[in-house]
């Protein structure tokens, strides 16, 4: 079985990674793929915001599966368009994907369904921000309505703060183009978590949770990024947190859309804050908690894809299959016992301006160590074969351990210790919520 991979970053090598290794796949194609991608398997170059050539391309190619990885090309219909040439494809529509692509829709969405959020405003101009912000203590969170790549959010410490914040996103400086509607929310305190099901339109199967470190510095500290390290393990969701999440999240957000007339088929990640709560439903590390929901994608997140793919033992072509023709009821995911995690190697300056073509070396072997492996987020091959770094963020060095998370930690800093490139910078207390 031949299966088409859109996507460039870390996420995309993680899911053609383990797509290699299902018995039932001959060959899987990458597009535009990247440095580390194109050492595995062959790689076609595309634009991920054309959504004409990505229908040329899937046509040329003839894949029996397309696999969508990023947001923009679900944002823009491209599994709409698939379908309706009768192409078999792995990813939301363009109306369930608003659960991403407009933080307002989710916002709304997540209000007439009871699933618990945030309090919120909508604001479309300057003036409306400076009303509402009455509204709010603070710190209050400011959200620009579209896909951000992970850098659409501000925590503001004051009010004059948070005005500053929604200027600079309706004028385009803070995100490089202007964004109609901001979101105003309510800033929330916790542990946050991310966590994953499978949906097939009618059903939400549970895959795994992770926890992301969105902030560029050690403590969590400096802007948000689109992470620099996560980690999965076992007693990230115990079974009763698993049941509930899946139950008052996942799930409803599955019934109400198909009941809405937009059925939800592929990765639902939600991003969640455990809100410390004595008479919380759950019970998290340190003791109750009320869950509330920050945010929805409608793919697979990245870094956190990484560290789970580690852990997953089922075929996950298997588990695309079943979304599609909705059978993942009958589907039982199996994780790997223990932990694993994921660091990211970034350029200097991320996630502002930063250099790219720095020559990449220290990288270990694709099948040196079973334990360990090095995605591929912003990297290229030049002319020469030399590896260069070609993005924000550059590698996601990964490590899985039966022993817990600490064994895998010092896995993964052990090969990152090794590799080099200049202005390199990463994080090195990835986990420390948990250590």
């Amino acid at each position: 079985m031949k299966v088409l991979v859109l996507g460039g970053g870390g996420r995309e090598h993680a899911v053609v990674w383990k797509l290699l290794q299902s018995p039932r796949v001959t060959e899987v194609v990458c597009a535009p793929g990247n440095g580390g991608i194109s050492q595995e398997t062959r790689c076609v170059g595309v634009d991920l915001g054309d959504l004409e050539a990505m229908i040329r391309l899937v046509q040329a190619e003839s894949p029996d599966l397309t696999v969508v990885g990023p947001e923009l090309p679900l944002s823009l219909g491209l599994v709409d368009r698939l379908n309706a040439l009768g192409l078999r494809a792995f990813g939301p529509t363009k109306a369930a994907a608003r659960l991403e692509s407009s933080k307002s829709f989710a916002k709304s969405f997540m209000q007439r369904t009871g699933i618990p959020t945030a309090a919120y405003a909508l604001c479309t101009s300057l003036d409306e921000v400076r009303d509402q912000l009455r509204s709010f203590s603070v710190p209050v969170v400011v959200k620009a309505d579209g896909l951000a790549a992970g850098k659409g959010v501000v925590i503001c410490e004051t009010h004059r703060e948070a005005e500053m914040a929604a200027a600079q996103m309706f004028s385009g400086v803070l995100l490089g183009s202007a964004v109609d509607e901001i979101v105003l929310e309510e800033f929330l305190t916790g542990e946050e978590l991310s966590f994953f099901a499978l949906c097939d339109g009618k059903t939400a199967v549970p895959l795994a949770a992770a926890q992301d470190h969105k902030r560029v510095g050690e403590g969590d500290t400096g802007p948000n990024t689109g992470g620099m390290g996560a980690y999965s393990t076992d007693a990230l969701m115990p079974p009763a947190m698993q049941e509930w999440l899946t139950a008052n999240v996942a799930q409803v957000v599955v019934r109400e859309m198909d009941r809405e007339g937009t059925p939800f088929t592929g990765i639902l990640f939600c991003g969640i804050m455990m809100v410390p709560d004595a008479r919380g439903p759950i019970l998290g590390r340190h003791g109750a908690v009320r869950p509330m929901v920050l945010e929805f994608n409608t793919r697979f997140g990245d870094p956190e894809t990484q560290a789970i793919v580690m852990r997953l033992e089922t075929d996950l072509l298997e588990m695309f299959e079943s979304a599609i023709d909705g059978t993942a009821d009958r589907l039982t995911i199996k994780l790997r016992p223990g932990a694993a995690a994921c660091v990211i190697a970034a350029s200097g300056g991320y996630p502002g301006k930063y250099d790219m073509g720095k020559v990449v070396t220290g990288v270990p072997s694709p099948t040196s160590n079973a334990a360990l492996k090095v995605f591929h987020s912003g990297t290229a091959l030049d002319k020469s074969g030399s590896l260069r770094t070609a993005g924000g963020r550059v590698l996601a060095v990964t490590a899985t351990a039966s022993g817990g998370l600490k064994e895998a930690l010092a896995a993964a800093y052990a090969a990152l210790d090794q590799i080099r490139f200049d202005g390199m910078q990463f994080r090195r207390d990835i986990g420390w919520h948990a250590l």
